[in-house]
C-alpha cells in the first residue's frame, strides 16, 4: 500500500506492544478491516527485543523519542580478546529484551495461546532455580555452619531457594526447627484463601512480620520466601496481602509442565516473540501493518460520519476509522518506574542452572534476588530510604534462550531505586553475582546497557478519551506477567465486536488437518 491517505478502517490499533498485539490476535478472525501502525521501525513497543547494534542505536535516541524509556547509556568494557568467550559475537547473534518477564504455568496467557492455536509457533523453555544473595554464607537460621562441600554447592554467597517440600526435607543445612516452620507455612499457603482468619489481621503488616509471628520462620529464612514474591519494594513495604498470592502462584505452578519448575519463557525474545506471533496471525486474517507510521498529537478529531473518527498521522496523512485503540497515560498496577541494566557476560554461568529434577527439561534461565539490605548502604541513601534499599532482581538467561551465542549469558537486572543511585546498585549486584561464581577464567561483562523504564509519577488527571477511542493502561513492570492485562484486552475486544460473539481468543484451526490415511 503506497499511501494510507483518505482510507477507511473498522479498527486502527496504535502501537505493537503486547496488549495491542493480543487485541490484534483477538480480532484476527472478526472479519473487520484492521490497520495496525507503530511509529517505531520494529515490533513490540516496550516488549521489543533488538539485536546489539539496534539496541545501541535505540539508546542514542531514546531520550528524545520515548515517553517510556529514558537515561539510556551503553558501556563496552576494555577486555583482552584472548581466551574463549572473551569477546562479543556478531550483533545479530543477540536478541536483547527491554522488558523481560517470567510466565508462570498457571497464567491465563498460556491458556489463550493454546485456545487461539498460536502456541504452535512458539517454543517455551523452563525457568530454573531461584537464588538469594547472602552477605554471610554461614548464616542459615538456627543451622550449624555448613561444611566446605555444602558451601560450594551453595555458590558461596548465593543460596538456592527450596522449590517445594521435597527440597526442604533434603536440605542438609536447615535444622529440624527451621524445617518444621517452613513446612507449616507451605501447608498453609497451599489453601490460604480458605483460611482468611489466619492472616486477615496481618494483611497490611509486612510479610516478614507475619512469617515471624504466625509461623516462627527464622529471619534468615524469610529472604527466600520474599524472593518468590518478586516484590520491587523493600522488606518493610512488602505487605502480607501482596505477598501471599504471589508465593502461592509460584508454588502452585511448579510441576504443571514438568518436575522442578513453575515458570517458562518464549525462546528467541520472550514476550517479543508472543507479539510477533500475534501480529502475524492478524496479518494472515487480512490486517494491514505499517511500521514507522505514528499518530499526531492531538491526532483524533470528529468525522463527518458520526460513527467514525478522523486520525491525522505524523506525515500529514489522514484516515478514518470506527474505532482507534492506543496506549494512554494511566499506570497499571505494580511499580511505576524501574532502573534496568542488561549485561552480556563471557560465561554460560552454568552453576546457576543446575538440573531441576530427574526427567525435567534443562533450565534456560534462573532468577537471582538481592534482598533489601544485602548490598552496602550509603548514608545519603539511608536518609532517604530508611534502613534498607529496595531489592535487586537479576534474570540470568543462557544461550539456550536464543538471545546470546553459546558460551555466554545475559543478565537482566532491575531495581525500583531511581536515577544514578539505582544504576550504582545494579552495578554492585551484577559484580557480586559474577564474583560469586567460581569459574576459570572468571566471568566478565562484555557489553552493558542501562536505562530507566517508566515514570516516577502517574498522571492524576487522565482525560476521558473521545467516543470511539479506547485506551490501554501502560503495561505492568512486574517481573512476572500480570494476567490483568488480558482482562483489559478482553474489555476492549468486547467493545469493538459487541455482544453475542464467540469466546475470547478461542479459534478453530485455519487449515484442516489431513486425513489419517494421508
Amino acid at each position: 500500500m503506497e499511501t494510507l491517505d483518505k482510507t477507511k478502517w473498522d479498527v486502527v490499533i496504535v502501537g505493537t506492544g503486547l496488549q495491542q498485539s493480543l487485541l490484534a490476535l483477538a480480532l484476527s478472525r472478526s472479519g473487520k478491516k484492521i490497520l495496525h501502525i507503530d511509529e517505531n521501525k520494529y515490533y513490540g513497543g516496550a516488549e521489543a527485543a533488538l539485536a546489539l547494534q539496534e539496541a545501541e542505536e535505540w539508546a542514542q535516541h531514546v531520550d528524545t523519542g520515548s515517553a517510556t524509556f529514558s537515561n539510556a547509556a551503553v558501556t563496552t568494557p576494555e577486555l583482552s580478546q584472548s581466551g574463549s568467550g572473551q569477546s562479543l559475537a556478531s550483533a545479530r547473534a543477540y536478541s536483547i529484551e527491554f522488558s523481560p518477564q517470567l510466565l508462570y504455568a498457571r497464567s491465563s496467557l498460556l491458556q489463550y495461546l493454546v485456545s487461539s492455536k498460536v502456541y504452535r509457533q512458539l517454543e517455551f523453555l523452563a525457568v530454573g532455580s531461584f537464588w538469594v544473595y547472602s552477605k554471610d554464607t554461614s548464616d542459615a537460621g538456627d543451622a550449624s555452619s555448613p561444611s566446605t562441600a555444602e558451601q560450594s554447592s551453595r555458590l558461596g554467597q548465593l543460596l538456592k531457594v527450596p522449590s517445594g517440600r521435597e527440597d526442604v526435607f533434603q536440605d542438609q543445612v536447615l535444622d529440624f526447627k527451621a524445617k518444621r516452620a517452613l513446612m507449616k507455612f507451605l501447608r498453609f499457603i497451599a489453601e490460604y484463601e480458605e483460611h482468611t482468619e489466619e492472616w486477615e489481621e496481618h494483611k497490611e503488616n509486612p510479610f516478614s512480620v507475619f512469617l515471624t509471628e504466625k509461623f516462627r520462620v527464622p529471619a534468615a529464612l524469610q529472604a527466600p520466601l520474599l524472593a518468590l514474591t518478586l516484590s520491587p519494594s523493600g522488606t518493610a513495604e512488602t505487605s502480607t496481602t501482596y505477598a501471599l498470592p504471589r508465593v502461592a502462584r509460584h508454588l502452585r505452578s511448579i510441576g504443571v509442565f514438568g518436575p522442578g519448575f513453575g515458570a517458562v519463557q518464549a525462546k528467541w525474545g520472550g514476550m517479543s516473540e508472543v507479539v510477533q506471533v500475534a501480529c502475524r496471525s492478524c496479518a494472515v486474517g487480512g490486517g494491514v501493518y505499517v511500521l514507522g507510521k505514528g499518530l499526531s498529537n492531538p491526532g483524533v478529531s470528529a468525522s463527518e460520519d458520526s460513527d467514525m473518527v478522523t486520525l491525522r498521522l505524523k506525515d500529514g496523512e489522514t484516515i478514518s476509522t470506527k474505532w482507534v485503540v492506543e496506549e494512554g497515560n494511566e499506570v497499571s498496577s505494580g511499580p511505576s518506574q524501574l532502573c534496568r541494566s542488561i549485561t552480556v557476560v563471557s560465561s554460560p554461568l552454568a552453576q546457576l542452572l543446575p538440573p531441576l529434577a530427574e526427567e525435567a527439561p534443562s533450565p534456560a534461565s534462573a532468577v537471582v534476588v538481592f534482598p533489601s539490605g544485602s548490598l552496602p548502604l550509603r548514608p545519603e541513601d539511608a536518609k532517604e530510604h530508611g534502613a534498607e534499599l529496595p531489592p535487586v532482581h537479576i534474570l540470568v538467561f543462557s544461550s539456550d534462550t536464543g538471545e546470546c551465542p553459546a558460551g555466554q549469558s545475559i543478565l537482566y537486572a532491575s531495581t525500583s531505586l531511581p536515577g544514578d543511585r539505582g544504576f550504582q546498585l545494579l552495578s554492585m549486584a551484577v559484580d557480586a553475582l559474577l564474583s560469586s561464581v567460581k569459574e576459570s577464567p572468571s566471568p566478565a561483562a562484555l557489553w552493558s546497557l542501562r536505562y530507566e523504564h517508566g515514570s516516577d509519577s502517574s498522571d492524576d488527571t487522565v482525560s476521558q478519551p473521545p467516543n470511539h477511542v479506547l485506551r490501554f493502561a501502560r503495561p505492568s513492570l512486574d517481573l512476572a506477567f500480570d494476567d490483568s492485562a488480558l482482562d483489559r484486552v478482553k474489555d476492549v475486544w468486547q467493545r469493538i465486536v459487541g455482544a453475542g460473539t464467540d469466546e475470547f481468543l478461542v479459534f478453530e484451526d485455519r487449515e484442516p488437518v489431513g486425513d489419517e490415511d494421508e
